[in-house]
């Protein structure tokens, strides 16, 4: 088990999708965000069975930047009850990992 973590996020539009990867890598909050285009999502909201185009964020991060970026994001975030799902990344190329690490990192100096 690493320290490593993948963050997920959800968003309504592209420009929201890339302020908010922008956000997070300038803050080194997160080394990479992907964005994936045209995600269908069905939940319920409000009491009734909803369904929206979204977009997803992709996060790379570590547990120890976890509760500043969750809280960079909720802010920064035009959902009332923003997803922030954080996985743990089990394991993974060492030279990618190694990458993550310092990119955070430099963040800090």
């Amino acid at each position: 088990m690493t320290n490593k973590i993948v963050v997920l996020s959800t968003c309504a539009t592209q420009t929201e999708a890339e302020s908010l990867a922008r956000l997070l890598v300038e803050r080194r909050l997160a080394a990479c965000v992907n964005i994936i285009s045209q995600v269908k999502s069905y939940y319920h909201w409000q009491g009734r069975l909803d369904s929206a185009e979204e977009f997803l964020l992709i996060i790379k991060s570590a547990r120890e930047r976890f509760d500043e970026l969750r809280a960079a994001l909720e802010r920064a975030h035009s959902y009332e009850v923003p997803e922030v799902i954080a996985l743990p990344i089990v394991d993974g190329a060492p030279n990618y990992l190694n990458w993550i690490a310092a990119t955070l990192e430099a963040g800090e100096r």
